[in-house]
């Protein structure tokens, strides 16, 4: 993938081993941190497990992706779970929170912060360190997913299908230079 920003709301690489992306939210800032930060809300979007929020607070991902949208899960992912433990790195309620992400190297990060724009908030992800390109390319289309799924639920529409919406970003970074 490229430096540079790709089609329509794909995600910028402003390294190599960096990915952004950059979504406007319905507000308030408040509203958004608690999906970001409450096991219960951020299961519906992204991966359900306390965050103890404080730096060097232990942060659990319990990836279930049958919570995130209607989509029927495609046979060869049928009954697998991705459970992680992480660790905050950082926090600032309700602007920033960071957390390690070792699915996508040991030294990876990833960072949530929140500006408020009126009655909408800017929500910037950043994922820093990530290992290779094959762990870009994962971890791209499944940000770039559960994000969308995220602003669908603050929209309060019907999430977009998870693994159709993935399979297909997946595609759209892995065709960037």
């Amino acid at each position: 993938m490229n430096d540079t920003l790709g089609k329509g709301k794909l995600g910028t690489s402003p390294e190599k081993a960096t990915l952004r992306i950059e979504r406007l939210l319905p507000g308030p800032i408040e509203r958004v941190w608690a999906y970001l930060t409450d096991s219960e809300k951020r299961a519906t979007w992204l991966a359900g497990g306390v965050f103890d929020l404080r730096a060097g607070g232990k942060a659990e991902l319990h990836f279930d992706h049958t919570c995130v949208s209607a989509e029927p899960t495609p046979p060869e992912m049928k009954g697998r779970r991705f459970d992680w433990q992480e660790t905050i790195t950082r926090i600032d309620p309700p602007r920033l929170i960071a957390f390690t992400f070792a699915a996508a190297g040991p030294e990876s990060e990833v960072t949530f912060e929140l500006e408020s724009r009126g009655k909408e908030v800017l929500l910037v992800m950043t994922h820093r360190r990530i290992a290779d390109r094959n762990a870009k390319l994962n971890v791209s289309g499944g940000w770039d997913t559960h994000l969308g799924i995220l602003e669908d639920r603050l929209n309060g529409v019907e999430p977009r299908p998870f693994w159709t919406t993935n399979a297909r970003l997946r595609k759209e970074y892995e065709a960037l230079p």
